[in-house]
């Protein structure tokens, strides 16, 4: 796979380099909540405009049906895009039409422009290859005869869509820095990783992690489970959950991976319950075993977070992906703090498997660099250690 150190070796000084980033940010309205994923495509970005490429950053917004529409609108990230860059970054208003033709045609060396969410061009996400292709192929048209292809974006990786894959097989591919750190720290989670390897999960469905538990189960020492998912594992075990989210359907495939790994699985001894999902519900902690109708659990409680802590401060290697409560709402975020703070803590690898853990992250006031590595790709990052193929990477590797 050849990656950025051989394509800045080739040199790129005046030619065109479409560079497939994931700048997928939440937005309130048109204020970006968390930049964080566009800070960390900001070092592919910086390195190829320094050698005087001609930067055209192609990216995504939310989940368009396939036609423009305002609220999904690259503009916001343009804005702070500029700002990190220090330079102009002009948004072309259409994704392979005349704006993007004259914006890149404009690019000096060094420059970077912005095409419009590509999801806006419903050859995007097309699951006809001859579709995919064709936008593919204008996308190559953008670039030009000199023109190559940097996948930068991991975050989407695991889809077969024209500017992640498509577009890797007319122009010459090369992996982009944040694409290979993640691939280097996801190889450590999937070889031979250093003992005690802790897991932790959390989120709100176990089907949504089930590939992911049944992968990782034989290959760590502890599974420390939160969030909505683990009231699917507590009425497997026999207990009353209350009004809280439940996969009933689930409780026998938990009844099956307590039965064949139990010794490995932790589940809350305590939770934080309350009468309504509201930032001003009543609430109470109550052991597990204790929690009532009417109710719903909403965090893991201090007995479950210490004990969690105490397993996370003996690890040696950490992956943790889901918070552990609904941490948007004051009320219920001291359990996903405290397993944060745990993590920053120890002196293990540990790796943020991004998503609404590393939103976490930031929103909490938590020190990024008490991290080893976060995601920028939650559901790649699964995909990756669930051992699925990465349609973004395999084309790379056979480009």
């Amino acid at each position: 796979m050849k990656t950025l150190d051989d394509l800045l070796a080739e040199g790129v000084s005046g030619r065109r380099v479409l560079v497939r980033s994931d700048l997928n940010v939440p937005l309130d309205g048109d204020r970006i909540t968390d930049d964080g994923r566009i800070r960390a495509s900001l070092p592919t970005i910086t390195r190829l405009a320094e050698a005087g490429a001609r930067v055209v950053v192609t990216a995504h917004l939310g989940r368009p049906k396939g036609a423009p529409d305002p609220k999904f609108s690259l503009k916001p990230v343009a804005a702070r895009l500029a700002e990190l860059l220090g330079a102009a970054v002009p948004l072309a208003d259409d994704v392979v039409g005349p704006s993007a033709k004259s914006t890149v045609d404009s690019l000096a060396d060094g420059g970077v422009a912005l095409l419009e969410n590509v999801r806006f061009d419903p050859r995007e996400t097309s699951k006809d290859d001859a579709e995919r292709g064709e936008l593919a192929g204008e996308l190559a048209a953008l670039a030009g005869e000199s023109g190559v292809f940097v996948s930068d974006g991991f975050g989407v990786v695991h889809r077969k869509q024209a500017s992640v894959y498509d577009v890797a097989l007319v122009l010459p591919g090369y992996a982009g820095g944040l694409v290979l750190t993640e691939l280097e720290v996801l190889r450590k989670l999937t070889g031979s990783p250093d003992r005690p390897y802790v897991v932790v999960l959390g989120g709100s469905k176990v089907s949504d992690k089930l590939a992911v538990i049944e992968s990782l189960l034989p290959k760590v020492d502890r599974l420390l489970v939160g969030g909505g998912m683990c009231f699917t594992f507590m009425a497997a075990e026999g207990l009353g959950v209350g009004d809280s989210l439940l996969e009933a359907d689930m409780i026998d495939t938990c009844k099956r991976l307590l039965a064949e790994s139990g010794d490995k699985i932790m589940l809350p001894a305590d939770v934080v319950i309350a009468d309504k999902f509201a930032a001003d519900a009543h609430t109470e902690t109550v052991l597990a075993a204790q929690l009532r109708e009417g109710w719903l659990g909403l965090d893991i409680g201090p007995i479950t977070a210490e004990r969690y802590s105490e397993v996370i401060a003996e690890a040696a290697t950490i992956f943790w992906n889901g918070p552990m409560g609904v941490f948007e709402l004051a009320p219920f975020a001291e359990g996903t703090r405290a397993i944060a703070q745990a993590i920053v803590d120890s002196k293990a690898f540990s790796v943020v498997g991004g998503g609404d853990s590393a939103a976490a992250v930031r929103a909490l006031g938590l020190p990024e660099d008490g991290f080893s590595h976060i995601s920028t790709g939650g559901g790649a990052s699964l995909e990756y250690l669930e051992g699925n193929p990465l349609p973004g990477i395999e084309v790379l590797e056979r480009s």
